[in-house]
């Protein structure tokens, strides 16, 4: 007699068909618990977000001669006679460098500084006084930029600050702080000593605030932060000391071009090797930010000095690219190491009180190698003699 499954049996067929599908299927996906491949995508040791607040961004653009937005608090301000001066005087002043320079920097960085690797690093830029305005035409899209330079870090303007008798003199000063970075494409270091320890404000954050507005971004928040003693970022009250040095900013802010946002870190730290030896909070950091893109300009070839030996090593081992003048690291550590080198414009010695600091090999390099043309002036002897850039890519 022919075996003839009872009701129960029929009934579960339809689930057995079920469950060794469902096998069949897991079998052909990977699991969602099995080791998945590694990514090239650069850590972000600064993940937490940042509180939004617009008050940054008011501040920024009060201080840019740019109108406020409804309900700025410096709407006020704004319609003072001292103010609209001050507006068409920043007008006038970015309206060269806006309609020149700044187009060739970004053709620049189109054609050379466009490919994932770059874009997609941290940029780290010693020396940098409060140059943001060249760090993000030169590194649009990078989501992370760490500035670090000696000057205080500072605090964010208010609206009480200018409401006094000489507000007109105190907003020609603020113009003042920024008139050499459009006339000569860095901020002089004793002028910074004088304006950005008191005299025309306490710190690095306005001229920031400043260049990153006029540019085309939006401050979308700011707080004060610290580095801790292995080297993660902490909490710091406005003007509060830090036990560790390290005292900084982190701003994020967002390109109104194409929408995307940024981090910004300004560090308060000095880079001599007396003291960067000992500072083992900023040392940590730099450890962590592998591949970055490091970025010098108008230094006054402190990297040329064995006293600061700590942070050209330190790029030199951590970076995966670095952009610089011939103020930056020397040419023969490229050249001695894995590196890929690509030469910019035209060298043939420091201009003015550095021309002691001339390099014969690179002299020799930008006549025996394939030089690209570079249709700006950037650096020491601005508007006086050529600028260079070099473009080293670790291989």
């Amino acid at each position: 007699m022919p075996f003839l499954p009872s009701p129960i049996c029929r009934s579960w067929r339809p689930i057995l068909s079920l469950l060794l599908a469902a096998l069949l299927l897991s079998c052909q996906r990977p699991s969602q618990s099995a080791p998945q491949p590694a990514t090239t995508a650069t850590v972000d040791p600064f993940a937490e977000p940042i509180p939004h607040s617009r008050e940054a961004d008011d501040a920024g653009r009060f201080l840019a001669g740019l109108p406020g937005g409804e309900g700025s608090p410096f709407l006020e301000l704004e319609k003072t006679e001292a103010w609209k001066l001050h507006r068409r005087e920043l007008d006038k002043a970015w309206a060269g460098f806006e309609a020149e320079t700044i187009p060739a920097m970004r053709e620049f960085q189109k054609k050379e500084l466009g490919d994932p690797p770059l874009e997609n690093s941290v940029v780290l830029y010693p020396f940098s006084g409060p140059d943001a305005l060249v760090l993000s035409v030169f590194f649009p899209k990078n989501p992370t930029y760490v500035m670090v330079a000696l000057e205080p870090a500072g605090t964010l303007p208010r609206p009480k600050q200018f409401i006094k008798p000489d507000i007109a003199g105190r907003l020609a000063a603020v113009r003042a702080t920024v008139y050499s970075e459009l006339h000569r494409s860095f901020f002089i270091t004793r002028q910074m000593d004088r304006q950005f320890r008191g005299q025309v404000s306490d710190g690095l954050l306005p001229p920031i605030l400043h260049l990153l507005v006029r540019t085309g971004h939006t401050i979308l928040g700011h707080r004060f932060v610290r580095l801790d003693e292995k080297g993660n970022l902490a909490p710091r009250a406005e003007g509060a000391p830090s036990e560790t040095g390290n005292r900084g900013v982190e701003i994020e802010f967002r390109t109104d071009a194409d929408q995307s946002v940024h981090k910004l870190f300004y560090f308060s730290t000095n880079l001599a090797d007396r003291k960067l030896r000992e500072n083992q909070p900023f040392l940590s950091l730099v450890g962590r930010l592998d591949h970055t893109t490091a970025f010098f300009k108008a230094t006054s070839y402190m990297t040329h000095k064995p006293e600061f030996s700590v942070i050209r090593d330190l790029v030199l081992a951590h970076g995966g690219a670095v952009l610089e003048d011939d103020s930056g690291i020397p040419y023969h550590y490229f050249r001695e190491q894995s590196w890929k080198v690509q030469l910019y414009g035209a060298y043939v010695r420091p201009y003015g009180s550095f021309k002691w600091m001339q390099q014969p090999d690179l002299k020799k390099a930008f006549t025996s190698s394939e030089v690209k043309p570079l249709n700006f002036r950037i650096g020491y002897g601005f508007g006086k003699i050529e600028s260079n850039l070099i473009l080293a890519r670790k291989q």
